[in-house]
């Protein structure tokens, strides 16, 4: 059975670097990765609907409009279930608290460590 993956972060390339990472696990139907270059895309995708299941919300926290905290506030506001992994290529303590509060799952920063990420979306999916 598939889940879906939803990835939202304004950088074209980082859609490749998933296409890459997970090209066995969507290959074998693991996973279906949604792409959103926005925070507002991204709550367009999920008041749509996401299918198959969404079991997580990948999101950059630096990007053009709504950042990715306000984005995390308002997916826990419409979705408090819904997990948001939160990640940035600037590891400070004050986003990072910030995250938290707002009710982020994890807060990773940047270069992605796929097998970590990996690891974290097999417990969310079993």
């Amino acid at each position: 059975m598939s889940v879906s993956i939803l990835v939202v972060d304004d950088e074209a390339d980082v859609e490749d670097l998933f296409r890459q990472q997970f090209r066995r696990e969507v290959r074998q139907g693991q996973y279906v990765i949604h792409f959103a270059q926005s925070a507002e895309e991204a709550l367009g995708k999920l008041s749509e609907g996401v299918d198959p299941e969404l079991i997580v919300v990948y999101s950059d926290i630096n990007m053009p409009g709504m950042d990715g905290l306000n984005l995390l506030r308002q997916v826990k506001e419409r979705h408090a279930h819904l997990p948001v992994i939160m990640v940035t290529a600037y590891g400070d303590d004050e986003r990072r608290r910030k995250a938290a509060e707002f009710g982020a799952r994890e807060f990773v920063t940047k270069p992605v460590d796929f097998d970590l990420l990996k690891q974290q979306l097999q417990q969310l999916s079993a």
